[in-house]
């Protein structure tokens, strides 16, 4: 899976970097045009998931850096954080053992 993550923030790398290219020297229409709004779309879509998520954002210790990386890398950034863990609960109550103890005795 690191695998995956690492060659996708990669390749989201090079998009933007093409993305950048084209804003400095336009390339031949249609690609000019297409680029420009892909990357619009793009950057769209890495905006709404700052916004879907960002109670687990907030969560890492350094959520200003790792909101930069969602909007340069989007999903593939966030599959990368840690998961929050459920706490711990107990299943089952006292009465219950005794009754198990009572019916084996």
């Amino acid at each position: 899976m690191k695998i995956v993550l690492i060659l996708g923030k990669g390749l989201a790398a090079l998009f933007w970097l093409v993305v950048l290219a084209n804003l400095l020297q336009p390339f031949a229409q249609p690609f000019a045009l297409l680029l420009n709004v892909a990357g619009a779309f793009i950057l769209l879509t890495h905006a709404l998931e700052l916004i879907f998520f960002n109670a687990r954002i907030a969560a890492g210790p350094k959520p200003g850096r790792v909101r930069l990386q969602v909007m340069l890398f989007g999903i593939f950034q966030l599959l990368g954080l840690p998961t929050e863990q459920a706490p711990a609960t107990v299943l089952t109550e006292p009465n219950q053992t005794l009754q198990l103890e009572a019916n084996n005795a």
